[in-house]
C-alpha cells in the first residue's frame, strides 16, 4: 500500500484510472508457483531422488552377451564403444589415482594437502550435486594440475536410467564442471561401477550412449575399498598393486568419512615411489591426448546459472523449511491462546462470578437498516425486527432498489417501521441516512438479510450500561448451512469469527462490529462523522475509528443473528474479496495507531499486528507452504508429512468442537474440516493473495452486490448461548417468533418523516463532516483516495 495521491497523480491528469486486470494477477501468481515447483522439482530431483551410497548396492550381475569379448579382457579405458570398440591399459610401473564422490568440503582439501605434498597428480570424478554445492573445490583442483572427470550428477545407477535420464545426468554434470571452473571433459565413470569383467548387457548400453555423447569410460583395475572403511593397513593392503604393472586405482574423497583414505594415502605414494613406481592423470598414463578442455563461453556461462539456481533452490528449501517450521508454530501458539481466551470470555460473561454491565438497559432502540435490492428477504428481516422483546422503531433505508425493496415494506403496513427512499449512493450513504433520521441514541445496525432473535436487540445493547462502551458485535449466523459450501461457512463463522472475537474483547482491540449485527451509541458516530465511505469495509472502518477515539468495542455472543451466505462459490469470492480488500484498506487507514498510546494503541498493537500476521502474511505464504508439503510428499518423508497434517487437522477439529460447544451448536458439520482444507482454504488465501496484489497495484475494486436466495429462516433448533430459546420452525416462512409473539404496538415518539424530510432533517449533524477526533486521515476526494462506490452498485 503505497500513498496513492501520488501514485494516482498522472492518472488523474488524463481523466483515467490505472487498472491492473485480474487476469494480469493470476498470471503472475502462476508464473510464481510454477517457477517456485520447477525449482522445488530441480532441487528434489538433485538432492533426493538418489546419493552417494555403498558401491554394493546394485545387486547380482545380469547377461553380459552384448559386451565385446576385448572389452571384458580388455584395458579399464573404453573409447567407440558404440562403434569399433577399443581399450586402452594403464603404462607399466604407473599408478593412476583416481577419487570418486567429490568434491568433499572435508576431505577433497585434505587428499589434495597430501598430493601437493607428495607432487602427485591424481583424477577426480566428481558429482554434479557436489561441484555446485563446492565449485571452488572444482577450481583448487584444476589449478592445481589435477584432472578432471564426471561421475554423474546425483550418483544413480545408470543401467536403471531411461536414455533420457542418463543424458541429463551427463549434461548437467558437465555444465557444473564448466560453469565452476571453466573447462569441460570427456572422462567419465559410471556410478557402482568396477572393473571390465564386471560389465553386463545393461551397463554396455550406458557405455555406447555414453560414447555417442563423447565420452571416454574409465574403469579401475584396483579397488582399495575405502567406502567400506575396513582399516587403514586393510585400505593400504588393496590399494597396493602385484608386480609392475600399470594401475587405476580407485579411491573415494566424498561419500562419507574419509580419514582412513587419508591416512592410507599418506602411506602409499611413499611406499609405491620406493617400489619404482610413477604417478600420473588417467590421460597421461593411457597417452590420451587432452581429455580435459577449456570450456567454450556458452557451456561456461549455462554452467554458472545452473549452479546458481541450484544453490538458490537450496536457499529456497532452507527458507521454506524455517517459514513452515515457524508458521506451525505460530499457529499453534495463535491456537492455545485463542482457546485460552474464550474459555476466560465465558467465564467472564456467563460464570458466577461473571461481569455485569451494569443496571439493565430498557430505552428504545433504532434498527437501521439499508436495503438495496433486499426484495428476497427484506419481509423476514423487518418481521423478525418487530418480534424482538425490546422497544425498536425500524428505519428501512432503500438506496434505489430496482427490484421493489421499498414498495414491498410499505405494502406490509408494519406498525414501528419506516421506509425511506433515496438514489442509489452505497451502504454507508443509506446508513448514514438512517443514523440523521434515527431517535434514539442507541443503534443497531442489520443488513437486509439477516434475521434476529426475539431477544437479539434487547441482549446486544445490555453492554451499553457501561458508559465506556460505543459498540457491541453480535453473533452472525449462517442461515443457508444446506451442502457443502454452507457448511464451511458455518465452520468459518462459529469457528474463526467467533472465537477471534472473543479474543479481541479481552484484548480490547476489537477491529470489527459486523454489519449483519452490530450496536452503536449515536452521538459516538455523530462525533466520527457517520459512516465513512472511503474503504468498501465500513463496519471494519467504522470499529476501528471508534476504538481510536477511545471507545470500547465488546462482543456479545448472546445477541444471535441469522444471516444468509454466499451460495456459489463465484458470490463467496466476490463478496470475500470485498471483505478482504476494504480490511487491507482499513488497516493501511489506521496504521498511525501503531504509535499511539491507549485504546488506540491497543488497536493498533494488537488487533492490527493479529490482522497483520493471520489474515495477510499466513494466507499469503499458505500456497507456498502447501507447495512445500507436496513437495515433502515426494521427496522427504511422506509418513512425518503426513503425520504433521494430521497433527494440524486434529488441533483445529478440538478448536471447532470447542467452538461449537460456546455457540451452542451441533458438532455434526465438523466431519466436513478435512475436506475443506482442501478447497475452501485454498479458495480463501486466492482472495487474499488476489486483494493484496489489487492493493498494491493501484487498482479500484468496485462495490458488488451479493445474489439474494430468500432462505432467511433460523435453523432448526438453534438457539443462543447461554439463552433458552424455542426451537424455531424451519418449515414456515418465517421463523416462529414472528408469529408467535403479539405485533407491538407503534412507538409514539417516533415521528414517520416523508421521503423528503430525510435530507432537511434538523439534525446537528452533517454526514461529510470530519472531526478533530477521527480526522487524523485525510479524507480524499473521490478520485484522490481509496475507491469510491459507483452509483449503480449496491451493498454487497
Amino acid at each position: 500500500m503505497t500513498d496513492r495521491r501520488r501514485r494516482n497523480a498522472p492518472a488523474r491528469r488524463h481523466g483515467r484510472t490505472r487498472r491492473i486486470t485480474p487476469r494480469a494477477h493470476w498470471l503472475l501468481l502462476s508464473v510464481l508457483a510454477v517457477t517456485l515447483s520447477a525449482a522445488l522439482l530441480l532441487q528434489g530431483y538433485t538432492h533426493h531422488m538418489f546419493g552417494i551410497t555403498s558401491d554394493a548396492v546394485t545387486g547380482a550381475r545380469g547377461r553380459h552377451e552384448a559386451v565385446p569379448r576385448q572389452v571384458t579382457h580388455g584395458g579399464p579405458v573404453i573409447a567407440d564403444a558404440a562403434s569399433s570398440a577399443h581399450t586402452a591399459r594403464v603404462k607399466d610401473s604407473t599408478i593412476a589415482l583416481t577419487f570418486d564422490d567429490g568434491p568433499d568440503p572435508v576431505w577433497t582439501p585434505r587428499i589434495l594437502d597430501v598430493l601437493r605434498r607428495d607432487h602427485v597428480h591424481a583424477t577426480f570424478f566428481v558429482v554434479g550435486t557436489q561441484v555446485v554445492a563446492h565449485p571452488e573445490l572444482v577450481r583448487r583442483i584444476v589449478a592445481e594440475g589435477h584432472q578432471i572427470g564426471i561421475h554423474t550428477f546425483t550418483h544413480p545407477d545408470l543401467a536403471r536410467l531411461a536414455p533420457w535420464q542418463r543424458s541429463l545426468e551427463l549434461r548437467e554434470t558437465q555444465l557444473a564442471v564448466a560453469g565452476a571452473a571453466g573447462v569441460t571433459t570427456a572422462l567419465l565413470r559410471p556410478p557402482y561401477s568396477s572393473e571390465n569383467d564386471a560389465l553386463d548387457d545393461a551397463d554396455w548400453s550406458v557405455l555406447k550412449q555414453a560414447d555417442t555423447a563423447g565420452y571416454v569410460t574409465v574403469l579401475s583395475t584396483r579397488d582399495a575399498e575405502d567406502w567400506q572403511r575396513p582399516g587403514v593397513n586393510r585400505v593400504l593392503a588393496r590399494a597396493t598393486p602385484h608386480g609392475h604393472a600399470g594401475q587405476i586405482v580407485l579411491m573415494h574423497d566424498g561419500g562419507g568419512d574419509r580419514s582412513q583414505t587419508v591416512a592410507a594415502l599418506s602411506a602409499l605414494i611413499p611406499r609405491l615411489k620406493a617400489q619404482g613406481f610413477r604417478f600420473a592423470t588417467v590421460g597421461a598414463s593411457v597417452g590420451m591426448a587432452g581429455p580435459v578442455r577449456r570450456a567454450g563461453l556458452g557451456d561456461h556461462l549455462q554452467g554458472k546459472a545452473l549452479i546458481e539456481l541450484l544453490r538458490a533452490g537450496d536457499w529456497t528449501v532452507w527458507l521454506l523449511g524455517v517459514l513452515m517450521y515457524a508458521a506451525g508454530a505460530i499457529s499453534v501458539l495463535r491456537a492455545a491462546v485463542v482457546l485460552v481466551a474464550a474459555r476466560r470470555h465465558r467465564r467472564l460473561r456467563t460464570g458466577p462470578r461473571g461481569r455485569s454491565w451494569g443496571p439493565p438497559v430498557t430505552e428504545p432502540v433504532s434498527v437501521i437498516v439499508p436495503a438495496y435490492n433486499e426484495s428476497a428477504g427484506i419481509e423476514a428481516a423487518v418481521r423478525s425486527l418487530l418480534a424482538s422483546d425490546h422497544p425498536v422503531e425500524i428505519i428501512v433505508v432503500d438506496d434505489g432498489s430496482s427490484d421493489g425493496t421499498a414498495d414491498l415494506v410499505e405494502s406490509l403496513h408494519l406498525p414501528g417501521v419506516r421506509v425511506i427512499r433515496q438514489q442509489n449512493a452505497g451502504k454507508p450513504a443509506a446508513l448514514n441516512t438512517g443514523l440523521a433520521a434515527a431517535s434514539c441514541e442507541l443503534v443497531v445496525m442489520v443488513d437486509g438479510d439477516t434475521v434476529f432473535a426475539p431477544d437479539t436487540v434487547r441482549t446486544i445493547v445490555q453492554p451499553f450500561a457501561d458508559p465506556r462502551v460505543g459498540a457491541v458485535s453480535g453473533n452472525a449466523k449462517v442461515v443457508n448451512r444446506g451442502g457443502l459450501l454452507g457448511r464451511w461457512q458455518h465452520i468459518e463463522y462459529v469457528v474463526g469469527f467467533n472465537l477471534d472475537r472473543r479474543l479481541f474483547d479481552l484484548a480490547e482491540c476489537m477491529p470489527t462490529v459486523p454489519g449483519a449485527v452490530g450496536a452503536f451509541r449515536r452521538r459516538a458516530l455523530l462525533a466520527l462523522g457517520g459512516v465513512s465511505d472511503v474503504t468498501l469495509a465500513e463496519d471494519t472502518d467504522l470499529t476501528m475509528a471508534l476504538c481510536r477515539a477511545g471507545w470500547r468495542v465488546v462482543y456479545e455472543e448472546g445477541a444471535v443473528a441469522w444471516t444468509e451466505a454466499p451460495a456459489s462459490l463465484n458470490a463467496l469470492w466476490r463478496q470475500r474479496y470485498r471483505w478482504c480488500y476494504g480490511t487491507l484498506q482499513a488497516m493501511w487507514k489506521h496504521r498511525g495507531a501503531l504509535v499511539q498510546r491507549g485504546a488506540a494503541g491497543k488497536l493498533g498493537r494488537r488487533g492490527l499486528v493479529y490482522l497483520l500476521l493471520f489474515q495477510v502474511l499466513l494466507p499469503l505464504l499458505a500456497p507456498v507452504v502447501d507447495i512445500f508439503a507436496l513437495y515433502g510428499l515426494l521427496f522427504l518423508d511422506p509418513v512425518r508429512i503426513i503425520g504433521l497434517w494430521l497433527a494440524f487437522l486434529l488441533l483445529q477439529l478440538l478448536m471447532g468442537r470447542y467452538a461449537f460447544h460456546l455457540d451452542g451448536e451441533r458438532p455434526g458439520p465438523l466431519w466436513s474440516l478435512p475436506l475443506q482444507q482442501f478447497v475452501y482454504r485454498q479458495l480463501m488465501y486466492l482472495v487474499v493473495i488476489q486483494s493484496v496484489f489489487t492493493a498494491v497495484s493501484g487498482s479500484r475494486l468496485r462495490w458488488q452486490r451479493m445474489e439474494r436466495y430468500g432462505s432467511l429462516r433460523a435453523p432448526a433448533g438453534a438457539k443462543a448461548p447461554g439463552h433458552d430459546l424455542p426451537p424455531l420452525d424451519p418449515g414456515s416462512p418465517y421463523p416462529a417468533p414472528y408469529d408467535g409473539l403479539p405485533q407491538q404496538a407503534p412507538y409514539g415518539p417516533f415521528h414517520q418523516p416523508a421521503p423528503s424530510d430525510v435530507f432537511h432533517e434538523p439534525e446537528p449533524y452533517d454526514p461529510f463532516h470530519q472531526p478533530a477526533g477521527y480526522g487524523f486521515f485525510h479524507q480524499p476526494a473521490p478520485r484522490d483516495g481509496l475507491p469510491q462506490p459507483p452509483p449503480h452498485n449496491g451493498f454487497r
